[in-house]
């Protein structure tokens, strides 16, 4: 009989690697098959994914780290069907994630998604995520989630993704590893892992800094991550977690109209260097994990959080926009304070013969934001701080209730969980100054998400699976932050979105060694949040427009005669709005020298590529610790605006890796080379979505190189 427990997570990793310890030997990542995987990626306990009703990628630490530069979340999710994720070679912008095309229209971190690591949550209650502080070098694995069982996470659940550290090994272990590549890029980490008696630690430290592909760009990252796991009694375990980043004065060097990238995709903007465009950003943040289990049938999970988030930024806003009072200025300067606390209660029983189990939980947290706006200049000196214009304090809290039911049988299986959200704005003005009026007021949001997942276990190696949900996204405190036409004050009218997903699929083993997965999914939204204006460095929002995001995933994993295999992720997503919408392409407008611009039914959601896909060919020489592999990649052509005035066009890449592997005694060396984009080729590696002065493109890197080594010692 299937072991089933409780989680709403679910399907099988696509890749053909199994779980591996942080930095594991060359025997364990040459073993690499297509051996059952356990996920954990919802609340409750560990599952077999390839016998659930979801869509879930678990991308295990070996293939985290195999020859890359272990920095952008990027450089893994490539492999992940459903998910597009753009490296922006701009580090002081988050990354562009989105998945089955949610997500993709944010400008400023991660939107639409829900962010984890280690189990705390680096989504913010409004729906905003960061992911600096996620560490690459430590992880052990790295889950993705799509489709109708993301609702169960609540707010802006588009997608999950989560990052789990690595536990220490037995024994103790240090490790020292460095990385160098094209246009300045370098990389040092120091890991001390191990476990003694009822503890289990790894702690690393992070040091990365690069000059830029571009002019302008230039970035330094320092971070820290720790987890540490005291196993109190065999029915209590406690996991620390904490982990810090900061990345000061970090270069901006804005995106290119394409005229600017076709004279050169090296430049910065002009606007750029004219105002010193930059971000500094510091992040401190604490986590508990308590795990008591009182009996076989009844368990407790508290989890809980606390920290904190600095960030300033210097814009490129012209003077004269600046001028009157009521505008915010072109520096931002925020402080938040965040925490939380989710709790469950998991109840494992039997009915009718099969496993059964109930989870039920309270998860609350919140936002305290200190925001403040100044001027970007001086008299005639530009991007420096000047007068403030704008200060305020913000607050955003949620609460929610959920609960989940998994029941399983030899041949079938049935997942199904409920959620409330409630989500409160609160702001409180205090730049009362002139024409500037007060502009305090809250804003109130809630929602009830269901989810139901069937799946028919057609045999030992073919599983065929539905499922639907709800899903619910209120706008972040970035959307509200702003009204149209240079009206003071937060936007609070706007509402939330709501989306129905709907979602099939299939997962087979047809012969040893070989897995097929596809899915057929849809989502449908009303309400969606889509850009009214985009002038002066401020993006305003309105609910005008039903979307639909239709598509295909399909991956295959296999290995064949000796050291051979291979992965490939392919997906078709039709992303399109469904009704008509007006929108403003300059400011003011409406007007009746400015009319505001029908956007059409039909017209495809900016951000978002049609085409996605994945391949690697690897060869792998046990004795002599050789891996070498050969990607492609290849990305759709990708709209840059809501009215489809241009499109980012189509790349095909090739890249090549090679690593060497050696066990001396005590010592495991690795040593890896990667050359990415072999070809040379020019393209844009990614848009930013409706950007006001036609600024859409970010240039990405011709032929580029990188060179690593990390040596680990075990006591």
């Amino acid at each position: 009989m299937r072991t089933t427990v409780l989680a709403a997570a679910a399907l099988a990793s696509l890749h053909a690697h199994a779980q591996t310890p942080a930095n594991a030997p060359p025997a364990q990542e040459a073993e690499r098959t297509l051996r059952p995987v356990v996920v954990t990626a919802t609340p409750g306990v560990a599952q077999r994914a390839f016998d659930t009703a979801a869509s879930i990628d678990a991308l295990d630490g070996a293939t985290i780290r195999d020859a890359n530069l272990q920095v952008n979340l990027s450089e893994s999710l490539v492999r992940v069907p459903g998910v597009v994720a753009l490296n922006r070679q701009n580090y002081a912008q988050d990354l562009q994630i989105s998945v089955r095309g949610f997500g993709a229209r944010s400008t400023f971190g991660v939107r639409g998604l829900r962010l984890y690591a280690d189990g705390i949550p680096a989504t913010a209650p409004d729906g905003q995520g960061q992911i600096s502080h996620f560490d690459l070098t430590s992880a052990d694995r790295i889950e993705v989630l799509r489709g109708p069982f993301s609702s169960l996470y609540g707010n802006s659940s588009g997608g999950v993704i989560s990052i789990f550290t690595a536990d220490g090994a037995p024994g103790l272990q240090a490790e020292a590893a460095g990385a160098v590549g094209s246009d300045g890029v370098r990389r040092v980490n120091a890991r001390f892992a191990g476990e003694q008696g009822a503890w289990n630690w790894n702690l690393n430290a992070l040091h990365f800094e690069t000059d830029g592909f571009r002019e302008h760009s230039a970035a330094k990252r320092n971070g820290l991550n720790a987890k540490v796991k005291w196993q109190g009694s065999p029915d209590t375990r406690v996991t620390f977690v904490a982990n810090a980043v900061d990345m000061p004065d970090t270069q901006d060097p804005l995106g290119l109209t394409r005229a600017e990238f076709e004279a050169d995709p090296r430049q910065a903007s002009p606007a750029a260097l004219q105002f010193n465009t930059r971000k500094s950003v510091d992040q401190q943040q604490l986590g508990m994990v308590l795990e008591h289990q009182f009996n076989e049938a009844n368990g407790l999970k508290l989890t809980g959080w606390r920290g904190q988030r600095g960030t300033e930024q210097f814009q490129a806003i012209p003077v004269a926009t600046q001028a009157p009072i009521t505008h915010p200025g072109g520096v931002i300067d925020l402080a938040r304070d965040f925490m939380g606390v989710d709790g469950q209660w998991i109840y494992k029983t039997r009915v009718g013969g099969n496993p059964l189990s109930f989870t039920a939980g309270l998860y609350a947290d919140q936002l305290d934001e200190h925001r403040q706006g100044f001027q970007n200049f001086v008299g005639t000196t530009l991007g420096v701080k000047g007068a403030q214009r704008r200060n305020e304090d913000n607050r955003v809290r949620s609460f929610d209730q959920y609960a989940q039911v998994n029941w399983d049988s030899e041949r079938f299986g049935v997942t199904a969980g409920l959620r409330h959200s409630d989500v409160r704005f609160e702001s409180e003005d205090h730049f009362i100054v002139g024409a500037n009026p007060d502009d305090s007021g809250s804003a109130k949001y809630s929602a009830t998400t269901p989810m139901l997942g069937l799946i028919w276990h057609v045999s030992d190696v073919l599983n065929v699976y539905g499922s639907v949900g709800r899903g619910f996204e209120t706008p972040t405190f970035n959307e509200l932050s702003y009204r149209p036409n240079g009206q003071t004050g937060l936007n609070f009218d706007l509402r939330s979105a709501y989306s129905r997903h709907y979602e099939v699929g299939v997962k087979a083993e047809p012969v040893r060694n070989w897995r097929v997965n596809a899915a057929l999914f849809q989502a449908n939204t009303s309400d969606e949040l889509v850009v009214l204006t985009n002038q002066g460095g401020r993006s305003t929002f309105q609910n005008a427009s039903s979307t639909r995001r239709r598509g295909l995933e399909a991956a295959l994993a296999g290995s064949w005669a000796e050291g051979w295999s291979t992965y490939a992720a392919l997906t078709w997503l039709d992303a399109t709005y469904r009704s008509d919408f007006l929108t403003c392409p300059s400011a003011p407008c409406p007007t009746a020298a400015n009319p505001p611009v029908v956007v059409p039914a039909g017209n495809r959601i900016p951000g978002i590529p049609r085409g996605n896909a994945f391949a690697e060919l690897v060869y792998r020489h046990a004795p002599w610790g050789l891996e070498a592999g050969l990607e492609l990649r290849y990305v759709g052509k990708i709209a840059v605006d809501d009215r489809n005035t241009d499109f980012a066009p189509s790349a095909t890449l090739w890249n090549l890796r090679f690593a060497l592997a050696q066990n001396l005694n005590r010592w495991t060396v690795r040593e890896y080379v990667r050359v990415d984009n072999l070809a040379d080729r020019d393209y844009i590696g990614s848009v930013i979505v409706n950007e006001g002065n036609r600024r859409f493109f970010e240039p990405a890197p011709g032929r580029t190189w990188l060179l690593g080594v990390n040596a680990v010692y075990a006591f």
